[in-house]
């Protein structure tokens, strides 16, 4: 036989034992992944379960914890024949809705400083404060030579909307979801604002609902006037590195309980 017919006699033979081969290697492939298919069915139905289990026990728990700290709230409050005070309204606020309130106790003095410092009252326009809770970064925007009627606070309690309204009646309180603030505040803002300074917990959402919040927020503003959010996280609660957007952070404020610190995102 020529050495050419039998060079190509040998290449048929090992392309057909290589299609053999490839064949067995897929079946093979397939089984596994068949196999790693149920056993990841199997591991997630198991996870669920647990997690179901240990939700349902922490929830009763802390339903348990509630009624106990709620009886000693009302106790505290007949024996000694007080109102409550704001720390009180943050606890029970907190106690109702853990991942809507922002903190267990309202934000220090050094902290809503710090905040407030971030908003030039020289900018023309409003400034909208996201949960401001019983008002303690509000009160630190008046100290910073805010005016009351530039004052648009957003804040989802109604409880707390009942306070700040008393407590600042030339501020326009809006009751809402502020991460639906385009929307809330349709028809409200009647010129861009000069700065918004946020107390929410921004980690309790997923990150897709920080970023619509963030780009909302700059839609409502003049260009440059920045987005003031806290955080307790060692991280930044958006990331720095967007597209035409600044970041800056300040010093850790250490004389807030637990200390904090401030995060500003302005639009380039």
């Amino acid at each position: 036989m020529p050495l050419p017919a039998l060079l190509e006699q040998k290449l048929e033979q090992q392309k057909r034992l290589f299609e053999l081969r490839r064949g067995a290697l897929e079946r093979t492939i397939e089984q596994h992944i068949q196999l790693f298919e149920q056993r990841k069915g199997a591991l997630e139905k198991k996870i669920e379960h647990q997690f179901e289990t240990h939700k349902k026990k922490f929830e009763q728990k802390f339903d348990t914890q509630k009624k106990k700290i709620e009886t000693r709230i009302r106790r505290f409050e007949q024996k000694n024949g007080i109102r409550l005070d704001d720390e009180v309204r943050f606890i029970r606020s907190w106690i109702e809705k853990p991942l809507t309130t922002g903190a267990v106790t309202p934000s220090g003095r050094a902290l809503a400083r710090t905040m407030a410092s971030y908003i030039d009252p020289r900018r023309p326009g409003p400034v909208i404060e996201l949960g401001p809770g019983t008002g303690p970064v509000t009160e630190a925007l008046l100290a910073q030579g805010i005016d009351p009627s530039r004052l648009m606070l957003v804040e989802f309690d109604p409880i707390f909307c009942r306070l700040l309204r008393a407590r600042y009646p030339a501020a326009t309180v809006v009751q809402g979801d502020a991460y639906g603030l385009k929307r809330l505040l349709s028809g409200v803002l009647q010129q861009p604002a000069a700065g918004v300074v946020s107390g929410l917990p921004l980690f309790t959402k997923p990150l897709h609902m920080r970023l619509r919040l963030l780009f909302e927020a700059f839609g409502l503003m003049s260009p440059g006037a920045p987005f003031v959010q806290f955080t307790y996280n060692a991280v930044a609660p958006i990331p720095k590195r967007l597209d035409r957007v600044s970041a800056q952070a300040s010093e850790r404020v250490w004389m807030n309980i637990p200390p904090a610190r401030v995060w500003v995102y302005r639009r380039d």
